[in-house]
């Protein structure tokens, strides 16, 4: 699928806090308390990191936050509209993060979730990425850490 992708200016961290907001909100009922994409302060991650926005009819109906690890790219966030979850749009946002990176010629992806999201690992396993640690916080629950070599 190709994205209609913008970076991300200053003036759209609250636009970008709306849609996580939107995109997580399934998860609240599965882990009992807001995931932390939902929390973030995300004036501040625009000015520290990457987001790539995705647009359909101008429309913001997906996003992808990276940060260049030196060696790699962390993928820090990605989100999807609701109504448009199932169609591509998380792929192409992953696919897109592979691009960055083999562009500014990192060795790896990496990315992690929560284990309770099951989905979510599902789909990063069939793109190619691997468990390689978990941690376990008594608030945060168990984090699945992934890996793609490029």
């Amino acid at each position: 699928m190709t994205l209609d992708l913008r970076p991300a200016q200053p003036g759209q961290a609250q636009e970008i806090a709306e849609l996580t907001r939107r995109a997580y909100a399934k998860w609240v009922p599965v882990i009992d308390r807001e995931p932390r994409p939902m929390t973030v302060d995300y004036e501040a991650a625009v000015r520290l990191h990457r987001f790539d926005l995705a647009y359909r009819d101008e429309a913001l109906i997906g996003l992808i936050e990276t940060v260049d690890e030196g060696d790699g790219l962390l993928i820090v966030n990605i989100a999807v509209a609701p109504e448009v979850q199932g169609q591509g749009i998380g792929r192409g946002l992953v696919a897109h993060a592979e691009a960055l990176a083999r562009t500014l010629g990192r060795a790896r992806v990496r990315l992690y979730t929560n284990k309770m999201f099951a989905e979510n690992i599902r789909l990063y396993g069939q793109l190619g990425y691997r468990i390689y640690d978990e941690t376990t916080d008594p608030v945060l629950g168990t984090a699945v850490y992934m890996v793609k070599p490029l």
